[in-house]
């Protein structure tokens, strides 16, 4: 009995010692974690250099402004003449030839002028000498001259009313026609002073210088004048 323990014993310790000194058993391997692919950074672009643009200017020059083409005549396409009275006897200022006075043939002296305003209807014309010792001496005094009128030639004949339709007036002589300069002593000037009027005057001939600036009071549309000057020998 104690035989069958004895071996009992036994084959249990040679069992322990066997299995302790036998090949340990390797241990399942555990898969590695996949190392994460890191991605490199994408690079910033770099801007390429703008081309500096210039700046806008803030004021546009101003646009110069056309000269004005100056009016022509549709006739002869010249420029307008101003409505100016002239002589071929004497310029402004001048002395006036001998010929138009009470020394030689005492016959009035041509005159020529320029376009008047367009509505014109007729002109006057008085003559007159401011420098006269005894106050203003009228020399002529005429009036309902033609608007297509722009010219008188010398000598215009001393008749009350003449073929054009215009009228003479009273000098201070008392005639009715042009009186010369005849001054008593030094040297005067003579104004001939030419009147657009917007009218035809209703006045008979044989009017005063007076009556007629009445009758033009409220229709002159331009004036101009021409002064000569004269001195006796």
């Amino acid at each position: 009995m104690r035989k069958l323990i004895w071996l009992l014993l036994f084959m249990s310790l040679l069992g322990f010692v066997t299995t302790a000194c036998g090949p340990t058993p390797s241990p399942t391997p555990v898969p590695e974690a996949p190392t994460p692919t890191i991605a490199p950074p994408t690079p910033t672009p770099v801007p390429a250099t703008a081309t500096p643009v210039p700046p806008t200017p803030t004021s546009v020059p101003p646009t110069p402004t056309p000269e004005p083409t100056p009016t022509a005549l549709p006739e002869e396409g010249g420029e307008a003449m101003p409505f100016e009275v002239t002589s071929t006897a004497f310029a402004q200022g001048e002395s006036i030839p001998g010929k138009y006075t009470c020394d030689g043939e005492d016959i009035s002296p041509p005159l020529a002028w320029g376009d008047p305003p367009q509505d014109t209807q007729s002109f006057a014309l008085i003559a007159d000498d401011p420098d006269a010792p005894m106050g203003t001496w009228v020399h002529w005094v005429l009036y309902n001259l033609s608007a297509e009128a722009r010219a008188m030639p010398e000598a215009v004949p001393p008749e009350a009313d003449l073929p054009d339709g215009s009228r003479h007036g009273q000098n201070s002589w008392g005639r009715l026609d042009y009186g010369g300069p005849c001054p008593p002593s030094g040297t005067h000037r003579y104004f001939f002073k030419l009147y657009a009027l917007d009218t035809v005057l209703d006045l008979a001939s044989g009017a005063s210088k007076e009556q007629l600036l009445q009758a033009m009071e409220g229709h002159i549309l331009a004036q101009t004048e021409l002064m000569g000057v004269y001195a006796r020998q």
